[in-house]
């Protein structure tokens, strides 16, 4: 994407990894065996700090529980030690101890956020309970956990010395894990991330499944949370309860937002610097937990970015460097001719009460057409049902021969429809470049895609042409898009509606708070995009002489209904439409 402007910014070297690995190997030299062990527990509880920051801190959701699955790591991998003492063909299991969690995780994160995009605070709570669950069932099941003593006697792994071999392995996962994280960000799936904690809803009309990738960070987290856990059991030896507690996550949580949740370094640092200090305070003040807590407080209300953030600064944008101009896509195919939309008969409401009456008409083939009516009419409304926004309680919607009733926005969006919203909808924190970027990728990041560097550079002719329609993307390609005054917001948005090429566009006031100028250049970009395209466009508009530079078949809705339909000579002649309709100019 970023040869689309051919601007230089500076290139990341993942300084901060490489950092944590310098500052790990130098430790053990720089302190005695003993410092050593204690931080080497703290870099454990870090990893798992790490997995809570990622869905907290990148994707904006809260994972409470995620002691469940550090316990679970704990309890299998101790298992697998101790039985693998006497037969060492039972080290192959060891993995099942990081897998088995994870996959519990995500169909768990399936089940809630399929239901709704709006589900963290919900999710958030189920997790607390799935934790208190699991620590009253190892606490309970005392002939395979140890009961409220725990698992005991297990033993160190192929004969390394926990107080000072097993430290290597332990600052190897974290400089790992820190590795990792940092590379994700850094590719397609960390924007996609990014965007899910912005605008969720945005993402999904790009034809995203959110839920899927928030059930796959969150699996990812679990990962971690376990990785940790297993580190937890050959590091003392011992697993209790206590490893699968509420405390624990809360500790999490804790140390995420001290060290700086949206950076694993400063997760990883949180837990070390907070856990280091808790352990040296508690023997010296009585009062230790509430420091802590006052901590804690002033870290959440002064510094919402953290240690990292304080030290380093902190954006949503990660800057990945300038890349080469990369894969050239091919345009799709131009599919407006085969095109048709009906609504039939279709009826919405929500809290009794009545949006949508009966709403029938159709249309078929590319070009533009637009829906004009007094305020609640429906036209919004319309678009709303269409995309999986309101319900569809009676009717049919059928495109391209295809029931749409019931589906998803992103599945609606798969089927070849995008939409541009009445308010310009765009991820404010992320740069124009990442927003066109985003859009760009819609129903073209197939498999590994998502996790390479390639899709960075990805380029479309239909880019170059929205670039020179709207020159002031170019020049501000590098600013946040939430930085970006409102007929500059709107064209962005625009642009992203048309980079996935999609059959039917939706676009609703796209002239609304433009002055007249803006208003002819988004309405020349309109007309030149749609007909080069070759697709279909539904434009909502409340300007009559916007209505008239744009041209095509107009429809007439009010009171949820379709009061008639025509040129807009015959529109304007039409005495049903004279009764309840005056258009204005600007």
């Amino acid at each position: 994407m970023q040869s689309a402007s051919k601007m230089k910014t500076p290139r990341n070297l993942f300084s901060g990894p490489w950092l944590v690995g310098i500052g790990l190997c130098a430790l053990p030299f720089l302190t005695d065996d003993f410092t050593s062990y204690q931080i080497g527990l703290f870099l454990i509880y870090g990893i798992a700090t790490q997995g809570v920051a990622l869905c907290w801190g990148r994707l904006g959701f809260l994972p409470l529980g995620n002691a469940l699955y550090f316990g679970m790591g704990a309890y299998l991998a101790g298992s697998s030690l101790k039985v693998a003492s006497t037969d060492a063909l039972w080290y192959w299991t060891l993995p099942l101890a990081l897998i088995f969690p994870a996959m519990l995780a995500y169909l768990a994160a399936r089940l809630v956020f399929a239901r709704s995009t709006r589900s963290g605070p919900f999710f958030s709570l189920i997790t607390l309970a799935m934790t208190m669950l699991g620590f009253l069932v190892v606490q309970q099941w005392s002939t395979v956990t140890g009961g409220f003593n725990g698992m005991s006697g297990i033993p160190e792994p192929l004969g390394l010395d926990r107080y000072s071999h097993i430290y290597w392995v332990i600052a190897f996962c974290a400089v790992c894990s820190t590795l990792l994280l940092s590379v994700l960000i850094r590719r397609p799936i960390g924007t996609l991330w990014s965007a899910v904690a912005q605008n969720e809803d945005r993402l999904q009309l790009f034809g995203y499944a959110t839920d899927k990738i928030k059930a796959n960070a969150y699996a990812l987290s679990a990962f971690l949370a376990a990785t940790a856990g297993a580190l937890f059991a050959m590091h003392q030896g011992i697993v209790t309860p206590l490893s699968m507690g509420v405390v624990l996550a809360t500790e999490f949580v804790i140390w995420a937002a001290v060290g700086g949740k949206a950076s694993p370094v400063g997760a990883l640092l949180g837990a070390v610097l907070v856990g280091y200090a808790s352990s040296e305070l508690r023997d010296a003040f009585s009062y230790w937990e509430v420091l802590v807590a006052i901590i804690f407080l002033g870290v959440v209300r002064f510094l919402p970015n953290g240690i990292h953030g304080l030290v380093l600064g902190n954006r949503w944008h990660v800057d990945t460097g300038a890349e080469p101009v990369g894969k050239m896509l091919a345009p799709r195919a131009a599919v407006g001719g085969d095109l048709s939309l009906e609504f039939k008969g279709v009826r919405s409401s929500q809290g009794g009460v009545r949006i949508l009456n009966d709403l029938s008409f159709s249309l078929s083939g590319p070009g533009v057409r637009c829906i004009i009516g007094p305020n609640g009419a429906g036209k919004t409304s319309s678009f709303n049902v269409l995309t999986g926004r309101l319900p569809l309680r009676s009717g049919t919607i059928v495109l391209n021969g295809k029931n749409m009733s019931g589906l998803s926005a992103w599945q609606v969006a798969r089927n070849g429809v995008g939409r541009k919203m009445q308010v310009p909808s765009v991820f404010p924190d992320l740069t124009v470049a990442e927003n066109l970027d985003i859009a760009m990728w819609a129903g073209r990041l197939k498999g590994g895609d998502a996790l390479g560097r390639a899709a960075m550079s990805w380029h479309t002719p239909l880019l170059d042409e929205l670039m020179s329609l709207f020159p002031v993307l170019r020049q501000q390609f590098y600013e946040r898009a939430g930085s970006l005054s409102q007929g500059h917001r709107q064209a962005l948005e625009f642009s992203m509606t048309m980079l996935p090429e999609p059959q039917l566009v939706l676009l609703d006031e796209p002239c609304a708070g433009l002055s007249p100028k803006e208003t002819h250049q988004m309405i020349d970009a309109i007309k030149q995009v749609i007909d080069r395209l070759g697709v279909g466009a539904l434009v909502i508009e409340h300007d009559i002489s916007a209505v008239e530079a744009i041209g095509g078949k107009v429809f007439v809705f009010d009171q949820g209904a379709l009061l008639s339909e025509g040129t807009l000579d015959e529109i304007q002649n039409d005495t049903k439409v004279k009764s309840v309709y005056a258009g204005a100019r600007k």
